[in-house]
């Protein structure tokens, strides 16, 4: 008798109305994929507690911003913790799994973020400018974001907050990774358009920049992507690590490189699971 396949929970809300892009297309085409390596079954966030017990693995795709259940995604957070089910991206994430805070600890630790404060009273150590940008630290999806003038900031640096000098960049670029493994890169060439992608060729000092934050969260499994600005001095600037369900604009791609995105993702989540349920990694 042929061995049983891994049984799958893919966790994707197919019907969350993303702003100039559209996430069921996406999921679709990725579970028509893995449905040739496991057992496979879609849910939507708020059912993944009650249905992981039946299933060896999750893997969490495009579910859209936790804030919209945060109670739900707490309870399969636990859950998974508690019994050990294998999640991917694994629940280890220190980037934007974990909330915003991590760019205080980036931008103080001197790594090429956007300069990000907390508190009202720190705002000495920004660059002066004429317009900063305050955001939830449990943002998402640009969710609660404000611009404001320099003369309101400190007023508005109050509760769970960022604050950052708003950056006349020149664009917006992606790096895409696949565990540790750069798959592809795409930029927005009109700022004010952020998902009108087109293919980037990346520079070996790009995906320098982009390693340096991959490395720094030591995630070993799962899909990452590096949001990076070019700044006016041409500089790269981290705006965010997404590691917990970043979209990935395969439409935007050649069918060949979406293809191998898919083969490389299909290959990493087939070695994480075999590797969760072997009895080394029980």
């Amino acid at each position: 008798m042929p061995a049983a396949r891994p049984r799958l929970l893919y966790v994707t809300d197919l019907a969350y109305p993303a702003r100039g892009r559209r996430y069921c297309d996406e999921d679709i085409h990725l579970a028509s994929r893995l449905r040739a390596h496991f057992d496979l079954a879609l849910c939507h966030p708020r059912d993944a507690a009650a249905l992981m017990d039946a299933f060896d693995a999750v893997v969490v795709r495009n579910s859209g911003p936790v804030l919209g259940y945060p109670k739900e995604y707490a309870d399969f957070r636990a859950k998974a913790l508690a019994t050990g089910t294998p999640v991917y991206n694994p629940l280890t994430g220190k980037a934007d799994m974990a909330g915003k805070g991590y760019l205080l600890d980036l931008s103080a630790a001197g790594y090429p973020v956007i300069p990000t404060v907390g508190r009202a009273d720190d705002l000495h150590l920004l660059p002066t400018a004429e317009r900063y940008v305050v955001k939830p630290r449990l943002g998402a999806d640009s969710l609660g974001m404000r611009i404001v003038p320099a003369g309101r900031v400190a007023a508005a640096a109050t509760g769970d907050v960022l604050v950052q000098p708003h950056v006349d960049f020149a664009y917006e670029v992606s790096f895409y990774f696949v565990d540790d493994d750069f798959q592809y890169a795409l930029h927005a060439p009109d700022p004010r358009r952020r998902w009108e992608l087109k293919p980037y060729p990346a520079t070996a000092a790009d995906l320098e920049f982009a390693r340096r934050f991959i490395d720094w969260n030591e995630l070993g499994y799962g899909i990452q992507r590096v949001d990076a600005c070019r700044a006016p001095d041409d500089r790269l600037l981290l705006v965010e690590l997404e590691d917990l369900n970043p979209y990935l604009s395969l439409d935007a791609l050649p069918e060949e490189a979406a293809d191998a995105f898919a083969t490389a993702f299909t290959a990493s989540l087939s070695r994480f699971v075999a590797g969760a349920l072997s009895p080394a990694g029980r």
